[in-house]
């Protein structure tokens, strides 16, 4: 049980047009790699049989919902969990459709990877585009272009080449750093979890081979240190009447024992006596472990303060440019008043200026258009109440993200990268 505990958690998101396949795949890597029950799988098959479907429809163990089982599609997040000896995972199975944007931008804010799924027969679609596009904005660091149906074009090696020649061209102009792609037929079960026999021609790994194989040990960041302190620890206790510990989850960095660290916003220095993990104490901790950090100075630190290093600092400011992508029915308000949480810290801010909104088919920046709607994504321009203590997005995906909240109801509004 300990290794268990110990085993990479990967988190991978997918997404394609509707029908290309995508609660096929997700059911058929279940299936084959033996990660659901057999009264699951009993369940599925009946239903098949009663809907008169030759075959069992895989796509059943995913589209838990009914609404989607009787219109077959999926319409909102929906996260799976299997595992393998190798690795845990987490699936965030996310809608196509583009009235949906913002359920690919929730589902896919924390994966490590991005499959996106092209129908063999139609080849780079606009939603193949969008997704590719979306996935780059979010930084997600491992893009695998799942090329599916290759049963129904024959396992033909020039239609593979045609369709991968034809997303690298689009893909240059995105700003993803490691795209993969894999020929398979997720009905078939061609290079899902086990080789193809149709497909000699492709060398590469299967799908299960690659995500159990992606290195993903460095899509941390490890450079720069920062630790939001989300609570304050001081027990009640008599044999622990002098501690005082600062708890939260490592956003950046390696934090040592020894380590001379400042405090934010007050820039006092101390230096960290001591690091408390869930397994005890540790001498050093980073990014994605929750840690409990003492410091050899009795500070005065609440919730939303930020530790870090001397001479590698965040940004500390309260002007600041975001991507937005709009969740609510109630478009954005410019010179609008909104609370803003960003890491532990939460403020209030007005947006001052909508720069420009994106058109994600066409990555084309419409300056004119400052309608902000539900799932769009714009560029804005905001001011906080009090200073956040940031970096850019591209440089670190926790100190580079905020939700807006509306104050009236309480309602997530907005997700923003900071650029």
């Amino acid at each position: 049980m300990s290794d268990f505990k110990h085993t990479e958690l990967l988190r991978f998101t997918t997404a394609g047009s509707v029908d290309d396949g995508k609660s096929t795949l997700i059911g058929r890597l279940l299936y084959d790699s033996k990660s659901i029950y057999e009264d699951q799988y009993e369940a599925v098959r009946q239903t098949s049989e009663r809907r008169g479907e030759a075959e069992v429809n895989l796509a059943l163990l995913t589209d838990g919902l009914k609404a989607e089982r009787e219109q077959g599609i999926t319409i909102d997040v929906a996260y799976r969990y299997f595992s393998t000896p190798r690795r845990k995972f987490i699936i965030a199975d996310t809608p196509g459709h583009i009235q949906y944007t913002r359920n690919m931008v929730t589902g896919a804010s924390t994966a490590n990877a991005a499959l996106i799924l092209i129908d063999a027969r139609h080849g780079v679609v606009e939603q193949t585009r969008r997704h590719a596009f979306i996935a780059s904005l979010l930084q997600i660091p491992h893009l695998v272009i799942c090329i599916n149906k290759m049963d129904l074009v024959g396992y033909d090696e020039e239609v593979y080449e045609r369709i991968r020649q034809d997303f690298e061209q689009f893909s240059y102009k995105l700003d993803v750093k490691d795209v993969h792609f894999i020929p398979l037929s997720a009905l078939r079960g061609d290079n899902v979890v086990d080789k193809s026999e149709h497909m000699p021609w492709y060398g590469g790994p299967t799908l299960l081979y690659y995500l159990e194989h992606v290195h993903i040990g460095s899509d941390h960041n490890f450079i720069d240190c920062r630790f939001p302190v989300q609570y304050v620890i001081r027990p009640y206790s008599d044999d622990f009447h002098d501690y005082r510990g600062y708890a939260g989850r490592i956003a950046g960095g390696v934090f040592k024992k020894g380590d001379k660290v400042m405090v934010l916003p007050s820039g006092f220095t101390s230096t960290i006596a001591r690091i408390d993990t869930y397994d005890g104490e540790q001498e050093e901790a980073f990014p994605p472990i929750s840690a409990t950090i003492l410091l050899e100075d009795d500070l005065d630190i609440s919730r939303g303060d930020m530790i870090v290093r001397e001479n590698n600092q965040p940004h500390v400011e309260q002007d600041l440019e975001v991507m937005v992508c709009w969740f609510n029915e109630r478009p954005m308000q410019l010179r609008g008043k909104y609370t803003i949480l960003h890491t532990t810290r939460e403020a209030r801010c007005i947006i001052k200026d909508i720069r420009y909104k994106l058109d994600i088919n066409t990555l084309h920046r419409n300056l004119e258009d400052k309608d902000i709607r539900m799932n769009d994504i714009a560029r804005i321009a905001i001011r906080t109440t009090k200073p956040l203590f940031f970096d850019s997005y591209r440089k670190n995906r926790i100190t580079g993200s905020v939700i807006f909240v509306d104050e009236a109801t309480n309602e997530t509004v907005g997700a923003g990268m900071v650029i």
